[in-house]
């Protein structure tokens, strides 16, 4: 680090210096473990609501389509839409704040879910707590990117990335016990007022990086910083692989946890202990090596924050596709540990470019709208279609016909690597503009 560097955060009022390079990397990777141990309960909240759709479905009356579009439709759909204003205000206000704000508001709305007594009440509960949580992913990403050298940057984002396979870790192995112990109501309840005291220690303890923006960048519209990066092709086409992959990994765990139940037989906690130890695990490790190996082969040729994605997702495509097929289900996880390793290798090189791929006032927006695309189809279509999909033909498969909708889920992986492979044509030209 620079001396300028090492002075740290006293610095915040003058020019501030080059991303990465404001804080010491003891309190960069301080900062970091925050945003991480806050991606956590963002994403058990998530996997609490996919290991309990049996007992919701049961116990409200409803079908499969409505458990889809309440686990992903209803959650999405708001999340994305607000997500584009709190990325334009994070570009030009306090990211810190607006998460702090975002971390109460969904953690109530979490909290309020177990006292809902109708679908309805806990589809609006869903709601409130999409909004919230709009506001954590573009800020998140854009802090990072400014905690970070752009060397290191999918090694620090990957790492981020990688709170959510914590969080579903969490959420299958820790809900699987509380659900069974206190029943799913009161597991949304502790959980939502768990986060309230998390939001007070990040407030007060993780600072805002200083950054130069002009009068003329901040008062740039949405649309504007819209089609100056939709002008780029290789974020165009990294964005578009992003929606592919989270249809995929979307549409696959809100549902596994059924499958287990369906097709396996397995009990509440059976289920999460099992989701806990194969995927959250595997996707923790393959989101933190994916990280390191995309970064150092990114020094050779930076191409490979594009070559790795789309090499990893058609590796994983016969993994997850025997892994549904396994008629015994320990050989099933042999193949699934690895292929859900494998599966989530996308994720740091793909925010990594999106960031550096954008001016620094146009970060929190270049994660938006890759976070709109990948909730939108991914969380918002994935879950809803296997649903519709379940309803569809367990006419004629009976409880097997959930096998049949998670194999057809996980076949856009694969074709997200040919939309990788195009941004990696022009990636060198489009990271320019982000320098520029």
């Amino acid at each position: 680090m620079s001396a300028e560097g090492a002075e740290g955060p006293e610095r915040a009022t003058e020019s501030p210096p080059a991303s990465g390079t404001q804080f010491t990397p003891a309190y960069s990777r301080y900062a970091l473990g925050a945003l991480f141990v806050l991606y956590i309960f963002n994403f058990i909240d998530r996997q609490l609501l996919n290991l309990f759709v049996e007992p919701i479905k049961g116990e409200l009356g409803v079908s499969d389509t409505a458990m889809g579009a309440l686990t992903g439709l209803s959650f999405a759909v708001f999340y994305t839409l607000a997500g584009f204003p709190m990325a334009r205000w994070a570009d030009r206000n306090s990211r810190t704040g607006l998460i702090t704000v975002g971390l109460v508001l969904w953690s109530a709305m979490t909290a309020l879910s177990g006292w809902t007594r109708t679908f309805w009440e806990l589809a609006a509960a869903r709601v409130g707590v999409g909004v919230g949580e709009a506001s954590f992913t573009p800020s998140s990403h854009s802090l990072i990117s400014d905690y970070f050298p752009a060397a290191k940057r999918a090694t620090a984002l990957a790492t981020f990335a990688a709170g959510a396979s914590v969080g579903n870790v969490l959420g299958f192995l820790g809900g699987g016990y509380l659900g069974e112990e206190l029943g799913w109501r009161n597991t949304f309840l502790l959980l939502g007022l768990l986060g309230l005291p998390v939001a007070v220690v990040f407030r007060w303890t993780v600072r805002e990086p200083a950054r130069s923006v002009t009068a003329a960048a901040r008062d740039e519209s949405i649309s504007v910083v819209w089609r100056a990066l939709m002008s780029r092709p290789a974020f165009r086409f990294l964005a578009i692989s992003a929606s592919l992959h989270g249809f995929s990994s979307y549409g696959a765990s809100a549902w596994s946890a059924a499958f287990l139940m369906r097709v396996h037989e397995l009990s509440l906690f059976e289920t999460g202990a099992v989701m806990a130890l194969t995927a959250g695990i595997a996707a923790t490790l393959g989101q933190i090596i994916a990280g390191r190996l995309a970064d150092r082969l990114g020094a050779r040729d930076v191409r490979w924050y594009m070559f790795l994605p789309a090499i990893t997702s058609l590796v994983s495509l016969p993994f997850l596709i025997a892994f549904l097929a396994a008629g015994d289900l320990f050989w099933g996880l042999v193949v699934y540990v690895p292929g859900t390793m494998i599966s989530v290798m996308w994720t740091g090189p793909t925010y990594a470019m999106a960031q550096s791929i954008a001016k620094p006032h146009m970060r929190a927006m270049a994660s938006a709208i890759i976070v709109f695309l990948l909730n939108l189809v991914g969380m918002g279509l994935g879950p809803l279609l296997v649903g519709a999909l379940n309803d569809l033909l367990t006419p004629s498969f009976g409880v097997e016909a959930i096998r049949y909708s998670l194999m057809l889920a996980v076949v856009p992986h694969a074709l997200a690597s040919i939309f990788n492979l195009r941004a990696a044509r022009t990636l060198r030209e489009d990271l320019a503009f982000g320098r520029s």
